[in-house]
């Protein structure tokens, strides 16, 4: 019994080393994918049209749920921030509680998980086909560079592509947090905007939004077009390279939105 104990630890921690092995590996590669992504985008940038074509399909195509989502999420702060001051008869700083929440936080964050919901997941799956149908093969063949011709465009139009979004997202849900607290409910329109306008520092809570915003991008994109290359060439590895861009990529979110806050807070 003893000896069927240990071998089946044997065994344990034979499973958690591969894996750990693996993952180091894959880790390794997604580094050395990173650098060629950067060494052939000048290859990229001087057939502009193709990183024009993704920004309209990263960015653009996102456009309609980024505008939707910010607005109810803008309408929702207005409506609970409203009932919250109330109590301590803050009313007229609702401005600045949904001004300070969208642009520190709520607006590069949601607006990333949502980017990497609609574009990160639609990336992967359109490199990892071509992957599937040997579309990369081919241009091997033909001397056409894939990082180049595929990767880099698509990893450029994300990272342009995010904090616009993000940016977007953060208006329109102030314009939501507005309707709610000013129109709907009655806050003086004088003092929600002059309290957000005093309130709301340019360096310390948009800049650090835009800074966010970008890393997310950064990470999102890269996430998606890795997930993509590195597929299985079958229908079952490309559904599962779509599934870990989306996983890893609101779990790279939110631990890169904490280590972000920490040196931002700690700088003022």
């Amino acid at each position: 019994m003893a000896d069927k104990d240990f071998a089946t630890l044997i065994e344990l921690i034979r499973s958690v080393g591969h894996r750990l092995n693996s993952a180091v590996q894959r880790l390794g590669f997604a580094a050395r994918f990173f650098l060629m992504i950067l060494v052939y985008s000048g290859q990229s940038f001087r057939r502009l049209h193709l990183t024009i074509r993704e920004i309209y399909f990263s960015g653009f195509q996102s456009l309609l749920i980024i505008l939707v989502s910010g607005l109810f999420i803008g309408m929702v702060l207005g409506m609970q921030g409203y009932e919250t001051l109330q109590r301590y008869g803050a009313s007229e700083a609702l401005g600045v509680l949904v001004a300070l929440s969208l642009t520190r936080e709520l607006g590069p964050v949601v607006a990333a998980l949502l980017f990497a919901s609609r574009a990160g997941s639609a990336i992967t799956a359109e490199i990892g086909l071509m992957k599937a149908t040997e579309q990369l093969t081919a241009m091997d063949m033909m001397a056409v560079n894939p990082i180049a011709r595929v990767v880099a465009p698509r990893f450029w139009g994300g990272v342009i592509s995010m904090p616009l979004l993000a940016a977007l997202f953060s208006a329109v849900g102030v314009f939501g947090g507005y309707l709610v607290g000013v129109v709907l409910i009655g806050v003086d329109e004088g003092a929600f905007w002059a309290q957000m306008q005093g309130s709301v520092d340019f360096r310390y809570d948009i800049w650090n939004g835009v800074v966010k915003s970008f890393v997310f991008g950064v990470a999102v994109s890269l996430i998606a077009v890795f997930e993509g290359y590195d597929a299985v060439p079958t229908a079952e590895g490309v559904s599962n390279s779509i599934k870990r861009t989306v996983v890893y990529s609101a779990l790279a979110i939110l631990a890169l939105d904490f280590v972000l806050t920490s040196f931002m807070f700690r700088g003022l």
